[in-house]
C-alpha cells in the first residue's frame, strides 16, 4: 500500500531528528569532547543489541565467512570516519576545529555511500555489514581512546556521573540502534531515489527544528556547512534520477 511507504518514511524522521539531537545535547551542550568513548560506547550497544535482536528472531543476521567480512573493510573503515569526524564536529561545534572535523565528516560520508552503492557485496546483507562496522569501530575507537587523551581526559568531565550525561548517552545508544533497523527498513521497502528523498526531508526537519531546542549562533561559515550539505542531498536526489 500507499500510505506504507509514508509510514516507514516518518517512522524514519521519527528516530533521525531525536537521534541527532541527543548527539548534540551531550557533545556540544554538555560539551563532552571525547568522540571516541562517546561513539565507542554507541557502537558497543549497537554490536550488542544487533546480537540480541538476532538471537530473538527481529533481524535477519546469519553466518558470513572472515572473506565476507574482510571485504567490506574499506566500508567499515570509512564508517569509522564518518561518526568519528561527525562527532569531532559536533564537540568543536562554532570552533574552526570544527568546521574542519565538518568537512572531513561530509567527505567520509560521501565516500562510504559510493562505496557502499557501487561496491556492495552480495554475501553481507544491510544489517551484517552494520554489524561489522561496528565491530571493527568498537576495535579501532577503543585503541584510539588512549593516544587521542579521551580516557583520562573523560575522567575529569564534570557531568561524568550526573543523571542527564548518563541518560542522554543511554538515550544515543539506543535512538541510534533504532535508527539503524528504520534506516535498513527504509533502503529495504523503497526505491533509492525515494530513500534519499527522505534523508533529505529528516536533515531539513533537524535544521528548522533545532532552534526551538538549542540556542544557534548562525554565522557564515556555519550556514554554508548546512547549504552545502543539503546541496549535496540535493544532488544525490537528482543524480538518482537521471540514473533511473
Amino acid at each position: 500500500m500507499h500510505w506504507k511507504k509514508h509510514v516507514t518514511g516518518l517512522t524514519f524522521c521519527f528516530f533521525f531528528v531525536p537521534s541527532y539531537f541527543t548527539n548534540k545535547y551531550v557533545l556540544s551542550v554538555l560539551k563532552f569532547t571525547y568522540p571516541t568513548l562517546f561513539q565507542g560506547w554507541q557502537t558497543l550497544i549497537g554490536v550488542l543489541l544487533l546480537l540480541l535482536s538476532g538471537k530473538l528472531g527481529w533481524v535477519e543476521m546469519s553466518s558470513f565467512s572472515r572473506s565476507a567480512a574482510l571485504s567490506w573493510l574499506p566500508g567499515s573503515l570509512l564508517f569509522v570516519g564518518n561518526i568519528y569526524a561527525g562527532s569531532r564536529a559536533l564537540a568543536c561545534l562554532f570552533d574552526q576545529a570544527g568546521y574542519t572535523w565538518g568537512v572531513i565528516h561530509l567527505c567520509s560520508l560521501g565516500a562510504y555511500r559510493v562505496f557502499q552503492t557501487h561496491f556492495k557485496p552480495n554475501h553481507l546483507s544491510d544489517i551484517e555489514q552494520h554489524y561489522v562496522n561496528y565491530l571493527i569501530s568498537v576495535l579501532l575507537l577503543v585503541l584510539a581512546a588512549h593516544p587521542t587523551g579521551d580516557l583520562f581526559g573523560a575522567w575529569k568531565f564534570p557531568f561524568l556521573l550526573s543523571l542527564r550525561f548518563q541518560s542522554g548517552c543511554c538515550a544515543s545508544a539506543l535512538l541510534g540502534f533504532f535508527l539503524l533497523l528504520a534506516t535498513v527498513k527504509l533502503k529495504s521497502g523503497l526505491a533509492s531515489e525515494q530513500c534519499n528523498m527522505w534523508i533529505f526531508l529528516s536533515k531539513v526537519m533537524a535544521i528548522c527544528l533545532s532552534p526551538f531546542v538549542f540556542i544557534s549562533d548562525v554565522n557564515t561559515p556555519s550556514l554554508a556547512c548546512v547549504v552545502f550539505s543539503h546541496i549535496g542531498e540535493v544532488l544525490l536526489v537528482y543524480s538518482d534520477r537521471i540514473l533511473r
